[in-house]
């Protein structure tokens, strides 16, 4: 069996015993080590907090939650790609899981060939899900650094008296001369507007 390029640090979760000696086998087969390998998903959460696994591999029905739960329970700490395994196919249940960490979904009995195709395609799609929500945090936190750089330049355009091209001038050199960025400077200025007005109220 082919060696994998980079061996994986991976946490199994299973209420059976024979299933969770089944999955370290065969990990190990495959190249890989189980550093975590729990009952419940409280104790998978726990035991991912010790070890900081690279991906983790659940059954869909834990004693005390559902392995989409246990996965969301993982990722509150940190991300990392969960892969599923279900004995009965659990449709609605599976429905529940998109959008989140959930990145694959194996019937027992899981052969081989299955599981390290789901470890390369998972960690392949996960790598993507989070360059995505990645992307997408940073547009937000531009869209909100515009604002309040456009609120700024209205203060100063308010203030002094001067067109937008001014306004944006001055906003810029202040920056500059301070040393900060130009989001940073026009909180500082909008800040400053604050306390004028309530300076003006009184």
């Amino acid at each position: 069996m082919n060696r994998p390029a980079q061996p994986l640090r991976i946490a199994v979760a299973d209420h059976e015993p024979d299933t969770r000696l089944f999955l370290q086998e065969l990990l190990s087969q495959l190249g890989h080590a189980a550093v975590a390998v729990a009952e419940s998903g409280r104790q998978l959460a726990e035991q991912c907090h010790a070890t900081r696994p690279d991906l983790v591999i659940t059954d869909i029905h834990l004693p005390d939650m559902d392995g989409v739960a246990a996965g969301a329970l993982v990722n509150r700490e940190r991300p990392v790609p969960v892969i599923l395994i279900t004995g009965n196919g659990d449709f609605d249940l599976l429905a529940s899981a998109g959008g989140g960490p959930i990145m694959a979904c194996l019937t027992k009995p899981v052969k081989p060939v299955d599981l390290q195709a789901a470890i390369t395609l998972g960690l392949r799609h996960f790598e993507h899900f989070q360059q995505l929500r990645k992307e997408n945090a940073d547009l937000r936190r531009t869209l909100e650094d515009r604002k309040i750089i456009e609120r700024a330049k209205g203060a100063i355009m308010k203030r002094l008296r001067v067109d937008e091209e001014e306004a944006f001038r001055k906003l810029r050199k202040a920056a500059s001369d301070q040393n900060r960025k130009l989001v940073e400077m026009a909180q500082v200025l909008l800040k400053a507007e604050e306390t004028f007005q309530e300076l003006d109220g009184r």
